[in-house]
């Protein structure tokens, strides 16, 4: 099985990722442009079971700003390093935390809410999937 490693941005913090992850793409919604401090956020959704911190743990601080969002950051770095999402039982590590990762986004999320439209031929939703409580309306580019 395939594994990818990842840390915080001074290492204290360790993750690992096992096998595939469940989807790839970009979320627009305020909160993730807000939390990220960028424009739009490269998420990685994985199962629950497939991601392990390896090292590092008791320096993960959390803030959970809904019940559907539990963000996790290094308390040394301030450093973000995922975001468990126990409804749907998927963990968003970044993207850009485990950088061997091949990342092929296939969505963009709450494109609705973008405050940068990117035409790369990939579905925008106006919100979420229906799958995942959203109406899985899908926008224009």
């Amino acid at each position: 099985m395939t594994s990818y490693k990842g840390a915080c941005f001074c290492g204290a913090v360790e993750v690992e990722v096992s096998g595939e992850p469940t989807a790839m793409g970009y979320c627009h919604c305020r909160s993730c442009r807000s939390w990220s401090a960028s424009p739009v956020n490269a998420f990685t959704l994985w199962k629950q079971e497939q991601v392990k911190v390896t090292k590092g743990a008791e320096h993960l601080g959390a803030y959970q700003k809904t019940e559907k969002s539990d963000r996790k950051f290094c308390c040394l770095c301030g450093g973000h390093v995922l975001t468990s999402h126990p409804g749907l039982g998927l963990i968003d590590v970044y993207a850009a935390t485990i950088p061997d990762l091949p990342f092929q986004p296939q969505v963009h999320v709450n494109y609705a809410e973008t405050i940068l439209p990117m035409r790369d031929g990939l579905p925008k939703l106006k919100d979420f999937p229906a799958e995942f409580g959203g109406s899985g309306e899908v926008v224009g580019e």
